[in-house]
């Protein structure tokens, strides 16, 4: 939408242009380096949430004034909720509680039942004076049942569950062609076949874009194969599979399924790396000293054949055991693995670890069981070697440029150094739980947050204070920039070993071949480059986003069915309005400051506590406190406490 409202016209100093964030108060704002600049209600002139704006900003540094002058791109146009009906006529009652407007809906001749969803897709709108319109696109079901709330989320957030059907053919045709293109293909590809190859995967994995060759080298080093699925050689620029691919950028994985960025003919079969199947490669083949240190590498065309495929648990047993097939080979990998990962957070690579919150559901898609997922020593192998690997490839490109002394694009990922001002908000907070962060010149080295990280681990308060240092952090993205990569601490870093599942790795793909051919890219191709970067980190953001709403679903779901029992739980925020709290199961929840009724509780925003002002009774964010379950809200998808 290229729609000018000339009626907003006025003298400013400053035009910005960027996207634009919407509060659930109808406020919309610019983040800005020197500050948010915020855009009342009146003047959001018809502008949604991550729509890109162009705003004019007036007033002065400590009292700004900000209009919507121009919507320069909608960041959707379809939108999920229930229909209801008033006076007027039907309108949305959207899922998203940031989408503002009041939208009309023409039903027609649907007979729309009460509670059941849909998708409408809102015409033009440029006049904030008028409602927008909108029509049904899409009966969805309804509300509550799991199929439905899954595929309401994923389209909320603007991904599609199937592929449109020319997509789907091109793919066949690709898979009924492989043989052929095989057979030709073969000849101009490195053969490892005979070398030892293996995946390691999670257990209900069904596309494999990594695996791993071993082999010990006559002079005493070891050859590592890192073998990626050759995902662009099949998948061609402007091929409708490809144009597909752009639009999702990413697979998007819920607590029940996976919504893949390629057909299934794709990335569960022609391009997986299954086992005890011949399938070609792009690969970086590294020799390692017995330190782990990188000899030699190349980077190329290969073809493999996996001799297993081995999950997590699987290669851990053998390792635990000491026994089993591969275990040599593994054995060796995860010694490597253990030296690269040492040195690299001596470096400075911050080991935040993780831990994945998984439901056991029944065969209507309802929580039963929730656990957190174990991370294995096998985990962290892959992690590594495909780390180096990823980083290799950043540091091959930075290699040519300075030898060829040319521009040569790329697609990295990139991670800035943490705002000065969420660094000194991270320490205050710290200092007011009574840990230390030792800050110098507004600034944090990785290797201080690594030792609190050590000081914290098996405290109760561990994953409270790993959570508040992630949010301080910057978000890494995708650039054709390089700045490097403040939280691994590596100066070139790209996305190279998942090109199943991630757009930027096709890219990066794609211009390691041209470059390896010794050919260019055009200034066009930088441009298109440039783009696809940045729509493949806003993608990446609302694939997160889609899957942290399916998980709050679940515990929402989850905890209905426990109102009344106790819980265990830490303190995990402090507002004016309640208490946030998080108990032993992962569920999060608020503890409402009404409820409150033994004392009247103001807040101490300094020390992140509530403070009685009778009893001096104190609530301090990271408390240990018992609380019992009184309210749940699906639709609002929000879980009540109050304090035992």
């Amino acid at each position: 939408m290229n729609k000018k409202h000339k009626q907003h016209k006025q003298n400013t100093n400053q035009i910005i242009e960027d996207n634009i964030f919407i509060t659930g108060k109808k406020t919309g704002f610019i983040r800005q380096p020197d500050g948010d600049i915020e855009i009342k209600e009146k003047d959001l002139n018809t502008a949604l949430r991550n729509d890109i704006v162009k705003i004019a900003v007036g007033g002065h540094e400590k009292q700004k004034s900000a209009k919507v002058i121009e919507i320069t791109k909608r960041a959707k146009t379809k939108f999920v909720g229930t229909i209801a009906k008033d006076k007027q006529g039907y309108y949305l009652i959207p899922d998203d509680p940031k989408f503002y407007p009041h939208l009309v809906v023409g039903v027609l001749n649907l007979k729309i039942e009460k509670n059941v969803k849909v998708l409408v897709e809102m015409s033009p709108w440029d006049n904030s004076r008028e409602n927008p319109q909108g029509k049904i696109v899409k009966v969805l079901g309804q509300k509550g049942e799991h199929n439905v709330e899954m595929e309401s989320i994923l389209l909320e957030k603007g991904f599609e569950p199937g592929f449109p059907a020319v997509a789907e053919k091109e793919a066949e045709l690709i898979n009924k062609n492989a043989k052929i293109d095989f057979e030709k293909e073969i000849k101009k590809r490195k053969d490892f076949r005979n070398v030892t190859t293996f995946t390691i995967d999670p257990d209900d994995a069904k596309d494999f874009d990594d695996a791993l060759s071993f082999r010990e080298l006559p002079d005493g080093n070891f050859e590592v194969g890192i073998h990626i699925a050759d995902v662009t050689h099949f998948v061609k620029i402007n091929s409708a599979i490809d144009k597909e691919a752009v639009q999702r950028c990413t697979s998007v994985y819920l607590v029940d399924r996976t919504i893949p960025m390629l057909p299934e003919v794709l990335s569960n079969n022609l391009c997986s790396l299954n086992p005890n199947e011949d399938k070609i490669a792009f690969s970086a083949v590294l020799v390692l000293d017995k330190d782990a240190e990188v000899k030699e590498r190349w980077f190329g065309k290969t073809v493999i054949n996996s001799d297993k495929r081995f999950s997590y648990k699987e290669a851990q047993e053998i390792l635990d055991k000491g026994e089993g097939k591969f275990y040599t080979e593994l054995k060796r990998l995860d010694k490597l693995a253990r030296k690269i990962r040492k040195r690299r957070i001596q470096k400075g690579a911050i080991n935040f670890g993780s831990s994945e919150i998984k439901f056991k559901l029944d065969a209507n898609g309802k929580p039963i069981e929730v656990f957190k997922k174990e991370l294995l020593e096998t985990n962290e192998l892959i992690e590594d070697f495909m780390l180096l690997a990823n980083k290799r490839v950043a540091g091959y490109i930075e290699h040519l440029k300075k030898e060829q002394g040319v521009k040569m694009p790329f697609v990295y990922r990139v991670h800035d150094d943490p705002d000065p001002d969420q660094i000194k908000e991270l320490a205050r907070y710290l200092k007011s739980i009574g840990y230390h962060l030792n800050i110098k010149n507004k600034k944090v080295s990785p290797r201080d947050l690594n030792n609190l990280l050590e000081d914290i681990a098996g405290q109760p308060e561990e994953n409270l204070i790993a959570t508040a240092m992630l949010k301080s952090m910057t978000k890494a993205v995708y650039s054709i920039k390089n700045i490097g990569h403040f939280g691994l601490a590596f100066k070139h870093y790209t996305h190279f070993t998942s090109p199943i599942r991630r757009y930027p790795d096709m890219m990066v793909h794609r211009l390691m071949k041209k470059y390896l051919k010794g050919e260019k890219v055009s200034a066009k191709a930088l441009h298109k480059y440039r783009e696809l970067a940045l729509k493949s980190t806003q993608q990446e953001i609302a694939a997160v986003d889609a899957e942290r709403a399916s998980v709050k679903y679940k515990f929402v779901e989850f905890m209905s069915e426990k109102v009344g029992e106790k819980f265990d739980g830490v303190i995990s925020g402090i507002t004016k309005w309640g208490v946030y709290v998080q108990v032993e199961n992962g569920a999060d929840g608020m503890i409402s400051l009404r409820s409150l009724k033994d004392d009247y509780y103001e807040l101490d925003s300094k020390n992140y506590r509530l403070i009685g002002q009778k009893t001096r009774t104190k609530y301090t964010l990271g408390d240990k406190i018992k609380v019992r379950l009184v309210k749940t809200d699906i639709d609002r998808k929000t879980i009540d406490f109050e304090l035992v």
